[in-house]
């Protein structure tokens, strides 16, 4: 074969290559701007607030009458977000397992919905006990409602991410690509029209066929 037709058909081959790469990462891209923008709508929605700051600093040094809906724990991964409004999927995921979680871990004494809501239809119906562990219940439920739809929208946000960042991986193959095919061509107007690209037998490689058939006659 010659050299200057394989050079074409390679860098023909790279460069359709690269639009199959543009292609993905437009794809990609539009993919990370439908799940943040769907997420952000979706979590603005709720007007969700973290604690502010002046809350946060209280609750790191907690005392008699203070801010008890967060503990220390909690501080280090809601401080980031002090004040703000819950838009971002980092957001919702900090809001739901480190203050939602811990508040239903702290009222159910470890227990889940499911094991509550058994243990509370044991009781006698109407009794206070019954209506007391129903109230725990039906929190634990909204409760456990509210963080599952954050985490969904979380998982959401973390795909949109892997979106972006494939997006910019394929737009740089596809600038890679395009400057081999470049550099393909290029060389296909340095060779002459004649050159052909050397066979395994001229540069003194053995074919498999070969070796096999000296093989057999020895």
């Amino acid at each position: 074969m010659r050299r200057k037709s394989f050079d074409v058909l390679v860098s023909a081959g790279g460069a359709l290559l690269a639009i199959v790469l543009v292609v993905a990462g437009a794809l990609a891209l539009w993919g990370y701007s439908y799940a943040n923008s769907t997420v952000h709508n979706q979590l603005s929605a709720q007007k969700i607030e973290f604690p502010t700051k002046a809350e946060l600093a209280m609750a790191k040094n907690p005392a008699p009458g203070g801010f008890s809906e967060i503990t220390p724990a909690m501080v280090p991964y809601l401080e980031p977000y002090a004040g703000q409004w819950m838009t971002t999927g980092a957001q919702a995921e900090a809001y739901a397992n480190h203050f939602i979680a811990i508040h239903l871990q702290e009222m159910g004494q470890g227990k889940t919905y499911s094991e509550l809501s058994a243990a509370a239809m044991a009781l006698p119906a109407g009794s206070a006990a019954y209506k007391s562990a129903e109230a725990t219940v039906q929190t634990v439920f909204q409760g456990t409602s509210l963080r599952g739809m954050l985490l969904n929208a979380y998982g959401w946000w973390e795909v949109g991410q892997v979106a972006l960042w494939g997006g910019i991986v394929a737009f740089i193959l596809a600038g890679a690509t395009l400057v081999l095919s470049g550099f393909g061509l290029w060389h296909s107007r340095r060779v002459n029209a004649e050159d052909e690209i050397p066979s395994l037998r001229r540069v003194g490689v053995a074919l498999p066929s070969e070796t096999s058939q000296k093989l057999v006659v020895n």
